[in-house]
């Protein structure tokens, strides 16, 4: 199975206040590359954001703006990239945002969310949230809420998905972006 899997981590509750990225491409069912960056959101930190992911404004402060980011990273969302995100609801809308908030059009692209494959593959599981997603699967996530950790935890929980179900019940899921 070829895809990439994305994570961002936001400033604060606004959708376009990207903080952080990462990005991890999977080919023929193997992690092969991978890429993380900090964002200059342009806007204020919550306390509660900085609490949960331990980004501050000085972090970013010399970090690139999204715009700056974009032109290095487009071409991975297009209909022939299959983007996976754990609550791809909520990681798929903040990469719309925040090009929305710099009057990039936002592009098209296949999606697959492993909150939703994980209630439909494991619905033993006690809760779906990411880091129980990982401990019942055995990978090893240490460091949660750092969007190259999440990034590489989605991309192991769709790759053991695969292993044990096979990729077509896994395509059964795939949608194209809205």
């Amino acid at each position: 199975m070829n895809f990439v899997s994305m994570d961002f981590e936001t400033a604060n509750g606004s959708r376009s206040s990207a903080c952080s990225l990462a990005l991890v491409l999977v080919r023929d069912s193997q992690i092969v590359d991978n890429f993380y960056t900090l964002i200059n959101p342009q806007e204020y930190f919550s306390p509660r954001n900085i609490q949960i992911h331990h980004i501050r404004p000085q972090d970013v402060a010399d970090a690139p703006t999204f715009d700056q980011v974009w032109p290095h990273i487009q071409s991975l969302f297009d209909n022939s990239h299959l983007v996976a995100a754990h609550n791809a609801s909520f990681d798929n809308s903040v990469l719309k945002n925040t090009l929305t908030n710099y009057g990039i059009m936002a592009p098209k692209y296949l999606t697959i969310d492993t909150l939703r494959t994980s209630r439909k593959f494991f619905p033993q599981f006690p809760n779906h949230k990411l880091n129980t997603v990982s401990e019942a699967l055995n990978i090893d996530l240490k460091n949660h809420h750092n969007a190259l950790a999440d990034s590489v935890a989605c991309a192991e929980i769709l790759i053991k998905t695969e292993q044990e179900f096979g990729t077509e019940q896994i395509k059964k899921m795939v949608k194209l972006t809205s």
